[in-house]
């Protein structure tokens, strides 16, 4: 009975796991469906993405492909173009080649009178400066020239002033000199006169009076001191007479020297100065 009890528990626990196996298994099997559907389905997305993709990659290059041969037949029209341009452009430098070679003539021509014109601008340019500095030279040779001028009337008026004066001067001491000149000479003339006279009475006396040698001879002696006091003093007067003469000549000479340094010439005094010969010894 035990065991057979046991035995119906076993079976019924077998049954009862069996049942829970096979509930199990349905429900893994549920999910494994599940997730091979979903799977099916994310591959299925993919795949339609990845297709699309590759689509729009296939269109993209066969557009692109299109748009290269395009532009590959435009490159190949540009190129038989150019290639045309070419021919044309190389006949046109073998044309061009004479009035090239002329052109390098004239352009090396024309360097040269570039340089000469750089040169001349040089040049002109400093002719400028220096115009610039004899402008400024040119107006202070104006101002000294007006301050010239101004100290050349001042200079006249004095010059004209002092010409009046000197003049006037001349004149006095042409008279005073003249005059004292004339009085010594009369002076000089009176006693050499007077000394003739003397010694003519002298000799007279002397021949009337038959005096002895030694009173002759003390009289001579007092003669002959009268006489060399006289010589001296003629001697003094002459030389007075040398000095003012001298003096007069030397004034005359400063005066004509002044003219001539204030440019005035001698013969617009309206007079010709007296110059007195000095009287020799």
């Amino acid at each position: 009975e035990i065991e057979a009890k046991y035995t119906k528990k076993m079976q019924a626990l077998r049954d009862e796991l069996d049942l829970r196996r096979k509930t199990e298994i349905h429900e893994v099997e549920e999910r494994k469906n599940s997730q091979i559907s979903e799977l099916m389905r994310n591959h299925e997305k993919a795949f339609s993405d990845i297709k699309n993709y590759y689509n729009d990659i296939t269109a993209k290059n066969l557009a692109l492909i299109n748009l290269l041969k395009e532009q590959v037949e435009e490159m190949k029209k540009k190129e038989n173009h150019l290639e045309k341009e070419k021919m044309d452009v190389l006949l046109e430098n073998k044309q061009l080649k004479e009035p090239l070679q002329q052109a390098q003539e004239q352009l090396s021509e024309l360097q040269k009178k570039l340089a000469h014109y750089d040169k001349d601008k040089v040049g002109l340019m400093n002719t400028k400066a220096h115009l610039k500095v004899a402008q400024k030279d040119l107006k202070d040779l104006q101002w000294e020239r007006e301050v010239l001028e101004q100290r050349f009337r001042k200079v006249q008026a004095e010059r004209d002033e002092l010409y009046q004066k000197f003049t006037k001067s001349i004149n006095e001491v042409q008279q005073k000199m003249g005059f004292k000149n004339l009085l010594l000479e009369r002076k000089v003339d009176g006693l050499l006169s007077v000394l003739e006279k003397k010694e003519m009475e002298l000799s007279e006396v002397l021949a009337a009076s038959n005096l002895d040698p030694s009173t002759l001879s003390l009289v001579s002696q007092k003669l002959e001191e009268v006489l060399d006091s006289k010589n001296a003093t003629i001697k003094d007067l002459q030389l007075q007479l040398a000095r003012v003469c001298k003096a007069h000549n030397d004034m005359l000479q400063t005066f004509e020297a002044k003219l001539t340094a204030f440019g005035i010439p001698l013969d617009n005094l309206g007079f010709t100065p007296l110059a007195n010969p000095v009287p020799g010894p």
